[in-house]
């Protein structure tokens, strides 16, 4: 098939009652449309031109194993060595098709890797050499139609499992052996976040499953405003204490009591800044981020906010659209925006220190064929980012000059995770590697 399909997101129409699993190998619905949009200037701050752009120390984190690297989805600076090369690669099972999506980054934990393909097989492999370990496909018993979605996430020796059959799974990481399977109200497309005794999970119709890590029971829910138009994909809550911050394609957020769910405070990030009717979904499709206090979240429609954590006030807000998870370390946020510009804010309130233009198009005269980037992730005193063009990008973080890349061995939709001294990153060809 041709990859420039993957150069655009696809605009998930889905009304609540269909037939989320059909068996007939049709395309996804939806038309494939750029997300890039209009032209957006972001423009640094003169002020803080001379701003010295500190940042925590390099520190070796021996995992990776939830989403975001942690529920809180703060991973601060993870070590890596300045010259990284492939070290393996393996395929885990089938990549992204018209019919299926690769749509979760692998987690590291007890020197393995665990990745979910495009469709619902689980693997394990060795993360030093990248044999496989093991291998499980999660298709119910007797069910017929196909999906994809969903993902894994680590916590107290057991992997977790979310599915685009509308379940959750606890796995034996030893084997994949199922310890149970709990069923929800419909398909997931994010992983599961695991904290506190509980695997919260998200459903593409904005209901939060809180459910006991123990034997799978569901403890609570919570919904949001339904919303049938999103981006594929979705956002695993962030977790940190007694509370829980899910984000819904509805552009809400909210702020619910770990045990029992309730509200402690309630946003949105929906934008009536829009120019059409993809620019303005609401959705909020990268991971909320939880660092000292503060909520930081973004939606695709163009508003992004600093929440305090306790009282729900915004710090402070930019009109910034992006798919992509805002990566926060010591006083700044780098978040890479829907127009491929890396951008690099201060923590305290949310001014612009620099900006960097990663490439938009295969062809740039006649802004054609337009390039999907991911990340950004902080490693090695770098900010790495991938892109729909089998490309790995660094960029510096204290100015934003371009100073490395490297051929992938295809297109990358889902920025890399680091663990151990290493970077791993999964293809959308389902292809798993690991760079040292």
């Amino acid at each position: 098939m041709n990859r420039r399909d993957f150069a655009a997101l696809l605009l998930s129409l889905t009304p609540a009652g269909c037939d989320w699993f059909s068996d007939k190998k049709q395309p996804l619905p939806g038309e494939r449309i750029s997300v890039l949009g209009l032209d957006t200037t972001f423009d640094p701050d003169p002020q803080l031109a001379s701003m010295p752009v500190t940042l925590p120390p390099p520190a070796v984190n021996a995992e990776w194993p939830e989403p975001g690297g942690n529920p809180a989805h703060s991973m601060l600076h993870p070590a890596l060595p300045d010259r990284i090369a492939r070290a393996w690669e393996t395929g885990i099972g089938e990549g992204a098709s018209r019919r299926t999506r690769v749509l979760s980054q692998p987690v590291i934990a007890r020197g393995r890797v665990f990745a979910m393909d495009g469709g619902v097989q689980v693997s394990a492999l060795d993360a030093g050499t990248g044999s496989r370990i093991w291998q499980v496909d999660l298709k119910p018993e007797g069910m017929r139609g196909s999906a994809f979605g969903g993902g894994p996430a680590f916590w107290n020796d057991r992997l977790y499992v979310s599915t685009g059959y509308a379940q959750v799974l606890a796995l034996d990481p030893a084997d994949g052996k199922v310890i149970w399977r709990q069923n929800v109200t419909a398909p997931v497309h994010s992983a599961p976040t695991v904290a506190e005794g509980r695997v919260f999970a998200v459903t593409i119709e904005n209901e939060l499953n809180a459910l006991s890590t123990d034997d799978g029971r569901k403890l609570w829910s919570h919904n949001g405003i339904p919303e049938p138009a999103g981006l594929l994909g979705g956002a695993s809550p962030a977790v940190e204490g007694e509370v829980v911050i899910p984000a819904y394609t509805s552009g809400e957020i909210f702020a619910l009591r770990v045990e029992n769910g309730r509200s402690v405070w309630s946003d949105s990030l929906a934008s009536t800044r829009s120019v059409n009717a993809i620019s303005g979904l609401a959705d909020i499709r990268g991971r909320p981020v939880i660092d000292h206090g503060r909520v930081f979240a973004i939606s695709h429609s163009g508003r992004m906010a600093a929440i305090d954590l306790r009282s729900g006030e915004r710090v402070w807000e930019q009109e910034i659209a992006s798919s992509h998870s805002p990566w926060v370390a010591g006083e700044f946020v780098f978040v890479l925006a829907n127009d491929n510009t890396l951008v690099c804010l201060t923590r305290k309130d949310g001014k612009i220190r620099w900006v960097h233009q990663l490439r938009r198009y295969e062809d740039e005269k006649a802004k054609s064929d337009p390039i999907r980037w991911a990340g950004p992730v902080l490693g090695g005193n770098r900010l790495i980012a991938l892109s729909s063009l089998g490309e790995l990008v660094s960029v510096t973080p204290d100015g934003g000059q371009r100073v490395g890349g490297q051929s992938l061995s295809g297109s990358a939709f889902l920025g890399p995770v680091i663990a151990e001294n290493a970077l791993y990153l999964l293809t959308d060809d389902a292809n798993l590697s690991a760079y040292r």
